[in-house]
């Protein structure tokens, strides 16, 4: 049995290192919203650890309505359940704390020596690696570079004919990024300079004109073996943060990207990364995802970034192939969405107008037309995630 945790802060904890961490009150309400999440992509006879009230009764009816088998899991039960498999979104030394203080036993955990490990391959100048390992490869775009100090920052801001964005590397897929757009400002130094003091250093990479993002999913089984899932194509702001998925299948996907680039240089991309991650994250086990971009030159020809952020745990591409897979008709594509509200009220308004214009219908429990909730909407609410299904298949 496999025990799923939705812990979203599993990225800055990971990156403080502290079994004493934190997160903030935002991200300690997205995780209570969000805690039935892997109900989603959990296997069957799995259990999903999260509080019982309001979660149940929508874990049971979600079960009947699409003939699951997943089981909640309160977090005073884990002490009595022994052999299971605890599975979060990212692990971190505070995650392992939190366990061992519900009575889990120390050897179903990772331990430190694992959690570093785990630390160090996280990091963006790991990514930027497995980027410089394409150089040369045709069809391919992408550079970057290791700063060490303000002066670094500032010099390498100035060598850049482009704007630039500066990384911490370690952060949130599609946070800790400052957007340099202009001259290197006070404030600009001020950010730099607070980064290299907590991570040691920063990734300064140049701003592409990106046409699309999408990700390649992989997962490193027990035996060692790095395994191609699919893609996964998603949106991101004007600031790089995480929108939503499109729920599509693989080949969907890919015909989309060959609007721009050979179905060849696809394939390329995928067999050098499969090489390359197997040399990179040979400890490692479980599911990763590699996020890229589909990029315009000043020629009006199109590459691939083949490796813009690497996220070695689950992540939102792969609950997105999942859905597809399990809860969607194949007749159908969709959106998968997670947002924030200001305010339960206007969350809970918006949900229920959803619910009303779109009303989800299921049968043969796939989803083939409307509106459902992912996780229970309630009158504390400031986080919902969702699927909308397009009227027609594109």
């Amino acid at each position: 049995m496999k025990l799923h945790i939705f812990n979203p802060e599993a990225d800055l904890a990971l990156a403080d290192f502290s079994e004493n961490y934190m997160a903030s009150a935002r991200i300690r309400r997205m995780a209570a919203d969000l805690a039935v999440l892997p109900l989603w992509w959990a296997g069957e006879g799995d259990g999903v650890v999260a509080a019982s009230a309001y979660n149940q009764p929508f874990a049971e009816r979600m079960n009947r309505l699409f003939g699951r088998q997943v089981t909640l899991v309160t977090p005073p039960e884990l002490a009595e359940i022994a052999g299971a498999a605890y599975c979060p979104w990212g692990w971190n030394p505070a995650l392992r704390k939190w366990l061992l203080k519900q009575g889990v036993a120390p050897a179903m955990l990772p331990g430190r020596e694992e959690l570093e490990a785990c630390r160090q391959w996280s990091g963006r100048d790991v990514a930027l690696e497995v980027l410089a390992s394409f150089r040369g490869m045709e069809g391919c775009c992408g550079t970057g570079r290791c700063l060490k100090s303000v002066e670094e920052c500032r010099a390498y801001r100035l060598e850049q004919q482009r704007r630039c964005v500066f990384k911490a590397p370690w952060s949130g897929s599609g946070k800790g990024l400052l957007w340099c757009y202009s001259d290197f400002s006070a404030a600009v130094a001020g950010w730099c300079a607070k980064v290299l003091a907590a991570q040691g250093g920063l990734i300064g990479m140049p701003i592409y004109n990106k046409v699309g993002d999408f990700a390649m999913e992989f997962e490193v089984t027990d035996e060692r073996k790095v395994c191609f899932i699919g893609y996964s194509r998603f949106e991101t702001n004007g600031k790089g943060a995480y929108e939503g998925n499109h729920l599509q299948s693989d080949a969907d996907i890919e015909q989309w990207l060959a609007t721009w680039v050979g179905v060849d240089v696809l394939k390329r991309i995928r067999t050098h990364l499969l090489q390359e991650l197997q040399k990179k994250f040979a400890g490692y086990r479980g599911v990763m995802g590699v996020d890229m971009m589909i990029c315009r030159t000043d020629e009006g020809s199109y590459t691939v970034c083949p490796c813009v952020e690497v996220n070695l745990r689950m992540n939102m591409g792969i609950v997105a192939h999942t859905l597809y897979q399990r809860i969607l008709s194949p007749e159908v594509t969709g959106r998968f969405s997670v947002e924030a509200f200001a305010s339960a009220e206007a969350l809970l308004k918006a949900h229920q107008a959803a619910g009303e214009a779109f009303p989800a219908v299921v049968r043969n429990g796939r989803l083939v037309s409307g509106y459902l909730s992912l996780v229970p909407v309630t009158p504390q609410s400031h986080y919902r995630a969702y699927i909308q299904v397009d009227t027609a298949k594109k």
